[in-house]
C-alpha cells in the first residue's frame, strides 16, 4: 500500500512539472517574439541535424576500424644473407611507430598543418571559418578552396573516405574526425597520419618520402629537410619538382618561421635551416644493388600464385600484405652468373654484326619519349642505355631517351631508321650504336644438398624482356641426358668397366625401308666410362637398348627432367626440358640420388613476423622445447626423396669427373677442385649445354637462339657452354670448399686399367689426368674378376705350356715311377686363369 502511494506521488510531480513547462513555453511563445523565432531556429537546426544524420552520418564507416587498421604495405625481399635486395611495391610505404618519429619532424608538421592539434577535439573552429569564407569567395572559379582540415580530418579522409572535392565529403570528414578523437589517442592519430599521408613520388608516409626525396631515414633528417617534408601535404606534385624549387623554398621557410612562432625552435636554428638548399635527390640508392631481375620476377610469380596480387585477393597479397620474404638468392653468385652468361653470349656473337632494333615505336603516335618510358626497356651493361632513333639523315642521326633528352648518334648500320629502339654507349659528346648478341641462353646455380637456387640468369638483361630462359625455355638437352641413360645401365647389371660396342648400331625401320646401321666414332668395344667421357652416341644407344628404353624413360621421369618416349633418340637428348630441371637432376646425382624440389623462397613472414610459408617442411621434434631435457640434440631428417640408388649416383658422378679431366670439358680442369659434369650439343647444332659442378654448387648453362637455328658446325658444348661455367666458378673460387665427392656406403673403389676396364694389381693411380690406371667405383660383387690383363694371360699361358711339355719345373716333385700323366693345353683356361 505504501509503495503504491509512493508511485502515485512521483507520477503526480512529473505531470505537474510537465504542465508547468508547457504553460511556460506557451506564454513565452505568445508574449515574446524573439523567443518564438529562436524556438523555430532551434527546431529547424534539430531537423537539419536529423536529416544530415540520416543522409551522411548513418552510413559513415566505424572509427573503431582504425584500432585494427592495417595499411597496404609492400613486400620486402631478402637475400640468402638476410640483407634486403628488393621490394615489390606500386607505392612507397614504410610503417613506423610513433616513437620512431623525431620530435622536430612532428613539430614541423604541426606548424605547417595543425598547430592546435593537441588542444582541439578533431575540428579547428577558426580554421573551419576561414575555409568557409575561402570557399564562398572562390565559388564559380576553377580554383580549389583551402581545406582548413585538421590532422584528424586528414586521417579520416585518407583512410576512411575518398579525395572527393565536395561539401558533403567535408561534412563527413568532420563527423568522422569527432568520432576518431573519441576512439584514438592523439599519438595514435599522429602515427596514422605520418605513416599514411601522400607526399609525392609514389611515397606514402614520411619515412618513404625521406627516402624518395633525400635518400635518408627519418632519424637522419636535418631541420630544413624535415620542414620540406612538412610542406608536401598541400601540393606534393608541385613542391617536389625541380622547376618549382623557388616556390618550395619559400613555403619551406614559412614553415620554419611558424616553428619559431610556436616556440618549437630558436631563431638561430631557423636562420641556419633557411640558409640550406633544398638538396633533393633525383633517385634513391636505398637497398643493395643486386642485378637479379630474372630471379626476382620468378619469386614474384610464385608469391602471386600463393598469396594473390592485391588486397582484394588476400590480406597477405604481394602488393599490400607487407610480406617479408627470405630467398636463397646469393648476390655474389648472381653477379658471377650474369657476367659469365653475358660474356659467353658476346663471345659467341663475335663479329656477326648488328642484329636489328630491340623494338620499334611509331614516331607519329604521340610523344616518342612517353612511348619509350612506358615500354620500361632498359639495360645494365657497361654503361649502355636504351634509346630511340629520333632523326636519321644520311650519316647523321640523333638518339633520344625517356627523359626527353637528345644527343648525336654515330656508328650507325645502314638499316637503322627513326623509331628504332636500340642500345647505345657513350661516345664523345654523343652516343654510338651498340650490338646486342642475337643468341640467347639461360644459367642457373643450385645448392645440391637442399635444392635452393642460388643464382639465375634468364637472358642478357631482364629489362629487355621478362621471358626467363632458365625456367621457361623448353630445349633439347642433347648429351647432357646421357648420364641418366648410363645410370639405367648401371641399375640393370652393367658396371663402369662393362665393354660396349662402339662400331655400329642397327635398327629395323619396317618392311619397306628395312634395317639401317649407323657407324660410331672409334670402332671397337670400350668400357662404359670411355663412352661417357668422350660422349659416344653409339655406345649410349647400345646401353639404352640393352638396359631397356622403358627403364631409361622411367629414370628420366623419376629425376624430374620431364616426360619422354622410349625411343632411341631419347637416349641422345631429343626430348625437351629446362635448365632448372637439368641442374636439379644433376644436383640429385651429387646428393647421392636424393632429389629435392628446386626452391627460390626459403620462407615468408606476414607483416607481424609470423611464418606463413616455409619451403623446408621437415619436422624437427623437440627443436622448440622450452627447456632441454637432457636427450640428444634434435636433428632434421634428410631432405628430398631417394630417386636413384645412392651407389649408382656416385658411380655416375665419378665417371663424369673424367669428362672434366680428359673428356669433352677439359676447359674446366684448371679450376683446381673436384668437379664433374657433362657437355651437350644438339642436332644442328642448335643448342650447346654444360651441366655440372662441385660438391658445393651445381650449375648449368645453355646457348641458343630463341627461334632455334643452326649455331654453326664449330659450336660445341665444350667450347661455348663449358667456358661459361668456367668463368662462373673462377669468379666464385672463394665459395668452393675443394672437398671431394664422398662415396656412400656400399661402394668399392678398385684400381682398373682405364683403357680396358680390367682390374690392376701391379700399379697405382696417379694425378696425371691421362694415367693408364685409375680408381673406379663398383657396387659389391661387380668388380672385374681377379685376373691379369689379356695380353699377360696369353704370355703366361704359353710359358706354362712350354714347361709342361718339357716335363720339368724347378719347384715340382717328379714321381719315380714311369706312369705318365695326360696334360691338356686348355688347363689354364679351365681353371679360370692365374691368381
Amino acid at each position: 500500500m505504501a509503495e503504491t502511494s509512493k508511485f502515485e506521488s512521483l507520477s503526480y510531480r512529473i505531470r505537474r512539472d510537465a504542465s508547468g513547462i508547457v504553460a511556460w513555453f506557451k506564454t513565452n511563445w505568445h508574449d515574446r517574439k524573439w523567443f518564438r523565432w529562436g524556438a523555430i531556429a532551434l527546431g529547424v537546426m534539430l531537423v537539419l541535424w536529423l536529416v544530415l544524420w540520416a543522409l551522411l552520418a548513418r552510413n559513415l564507416p566505424d572509427a573503431e576500424m582504425l584500432l585494427e587498421y592495417e595499411p597496404p604495405l609492400p613486400t620486402v625481399v631478402r637475400g640468402i644473407d638476410g640483407e634486403i635486395v628488393h621490394s615489390y611495391a606500386r607505392e612507397r610505404r614504410v610503417q613506423l611507430q610513433y616513437s620512431d618519429f623525431p620530435e622536430e619532424l612532428i613539430e614541423a608538421y604541426l606548424a605547417a598543418e595543425d598547430k592546435t592539434f593537441f588542444s582541439h577535439g578533431g575540428i579547428d573552429a577558426g580554421g573551419l571559418v576561414g575555409a568557409v569564407i575561402d570557399y564562398v569567395s572562390k565559388l564559380g572559379s576553377d580554383e580549389r578552396a583551402v581545406g582548413g582540415s585538421t590532422i584528424t580530418q586528414q586521417v579520416a579522409k585518407n583512410i576512411l573516405l575518398t579525395n572527393e572535392y565536395s561539401i558533403t565529403r567535408k561534412l563527413k570528414e568532420m563527423m568522422l574526425a569527432r568520432r576518431i578523437e573519441g576512439v584514438l589517442t592523439k599519438q595514435q592519430i599522429l602515427e596514422l597520419y605520418l605513416n599514411e599521408i601522400p607526399l609525392g613520388r609514389r611515397s606514402f608516409g614520411v619515412q618513404a618520402a625521406a627516402r624518395a626525396y633525400f635518400d635518408k631515414d627519418v632519424g637522419d633528417l636535418e631541420l630544413h629537410e624535415m620542414a620540406f617534408l612538412a610542406i608536401l601535404p598541400k601540393a606534393p606534385e608541385v613542391y617536389g619538382r625541380s622547376q618549382n624549387a623557388d616556390r618550395a623554398m619559400q613555403r619551406r621557410n614559412f614553415v620554419i618561421n611558424q616553428m619559431v612562432e610556436n616556440e618549437f625552435i630558436t631563431q638561430t636554428e631557423a636562420d641556419a635551416a633557411k640558409a640550406m638548399p633544398l638538396g633533393l635527390k633525383t633517385q634513391s640508392s636505398s637497398g643493395r644493388s643486386v642485378d637479379a631481375g630474372y630471379f626476382l620476377e620468378e619469386v614474384r610469380r610464385t608469391l602471386i600464385e600463393k598469396f594473390g596480387e592485391t588486397a582484394d585477393d588476400s590480406k597477405n597479397s604481394v602488393y599490400a600484405g607487407g610480406l617479408w620474404v627470405r630467398t636463397s638468392l646469393d648476390p655474389d653468385l648472381q653477379d658471377a652468373a650474369r657476367n659469365a652468361l653475358r660474356r659467353g653470349m658476346v663471345r659467341y656473337h663475335g663479329r656477326k654484326g648488328w642484329n636489328g632494333p630491340i623494338a620499334t615505336i611509331d614516331m607519329e603516335e604521340g610523344s616518342w619519349a612517353s612511348q619509350l618510358a612506358s615500354s620500361f626497356l632498359g639495360i645494365n651493361y657497361e654503361g649502355w642505355r636504351v634509346g630511340v632513333v629520333t632523326q636519321r639523315s644520311g650519316s647523321s642521326a640523333k638518339i633520344g631517351f625517356a627523359n626527353g633528352e637528345e644527343f648525336p648518334l654515330s656508328g650507325m648500320p645502314n638499316s637503322l631508321k627513326p623509331g628504332d629502339v636500340i642500345a647505345v654507349g657513350k661516345s664523345g659528346n654523343g652516343y654510338s650504336v651498340k650490338t646486342l648478341p642475337g643468341v640467347s641462353g639461360g644459367f642457373l646455380a643450385q645448392d645440391p644438398q637442399t635444392g635452393r637456387v642460388l643464382a639465375m640468369q634468364g637472358g642478357f638483361d631482364s629489362r629487355l624482356g621478362s621471358f626467363n630462359r632458365a625456367t621457361q625455355a623448353e630445349r633439347q638437352p642433347g648429351s647432357t641426358i646421357k648420364p641418366f641413360v648410363y645410370a639405367t645401365g648401371l641399375d640393370n647389371g652393367m658396371t663402369p668397366s662393362t665393354q660396349i660396342d662402339n662400331s655400329r648400331y642397327c635398327y629395323y625401320q619396317g618392311s619397306r625401308l628395312g634395317e639401317k646401321c649407323i657407324r660410331g666414332g672409334r670402332a671397337g668395344e670400350f668400357p662404359m666410362r670411355y663412352g661417357l667421357e668422350q660422349s659416344q652416341n653409339i655406345m649410349t644407344v647400345q646401353i639404352g637398348m640393352q638396359a631397356g628404353m622403358e627403364n631409361v624413360v622411367d629414370t628420366i621421369e623419376k629425376m624430374g627432367i620431364g616426360e619422354a618416349d622410349p625411343y632411341a633418340a631419347t637416349a641422345l637428348g631429343s626430348e625437351e626440358t629446362t635448365i632448372m630441371k637439368m641442374v636439379n637432376a644433376y644436383s640429385a646425382l651429387a646428393n647421392h640420388g636424393r632429389l629435392n624440389e628446386p626452391t627460390l623462397i626459403d620462407y615468408v613472414q606476414d607483416r607481424s613476423g609470423k611464418v606463413i610459408y616455409r619451403a623446408d617442411k621437415r619436422a624437427c621434434t623437440g627443436c622448440n622445447m622450452p627447456q632441454w631435457d637432457g636427450s640428444p640434440m634434435p636433428r632434421l631428417g634428410m631432405s628430398g626423396e631417394q630417386a636413384m640408388d645412392a651407389r649408382t649416383a656416385f658411380q655416375i658422378v665419378h665417371m663424369l669427373e673424367g669428362v672434366v679431366q680428359r673428356g669433352t670439358a677439359t676447359v674446366l680442369r684448371d679450376i683446381g677442385v673436384p668437379m664433374f659434369g657433362k657437355t651437350g650439343t644438339t642436332t644442328g647444332p642448335k643448342d650447346v649445354w654444360f651441366v655440372g659442378g662441385t660438391p658445393d654448387i651445381i650449375a648449368g648453362a645453355y646457348i641458343g637462339y630463341d627461334n632455334p637455328k643452326n649455331l654453326g658446325g664449330y659450336a660445341q658444348g665444350g667450347t661455348i657452354a663449358a667456358p661459361i661455367i668456367r668463368q662462373f666458378f673462377k669468379e666464385s673460387e672463394d665459395r668452393l670448399s675443394g672437398d671431394p665427392f664422398i662415396a656412400p656406403s656400399g661402394v668399392r673403389m678398385v684400381r682398373v686399367d682405364r683403357a680396358s676396364g680390367k682390374r690392376v694389381f701391379d700399379a697405382w693411380p696417379s694425378s696425371d689426368p691421362k694415367a693408364a690406371v685409375i680408381w673406379e667405383a663398383f657396387k659389391p660383387d661387380t668388380e672385374p674378376p681377379r685376373k691379369t690383363r689379356r695380353d699377360e694371360i696369353e704370355s703366361k699361358r704359353q710359358e706354362i705350356l712350354a714347361l709342361i711339355r718339357r716335363g720339368s719345373s724347378a719347384s715340382s716333385s717328379v714321381s719315380n715311377d714311369n706312369e705318365s700323366e695326360e696334360v691338356t693345353e686348355d688347363f689354364v683356361e679351365e681353371q679360370g686363369g692365374l691368381y
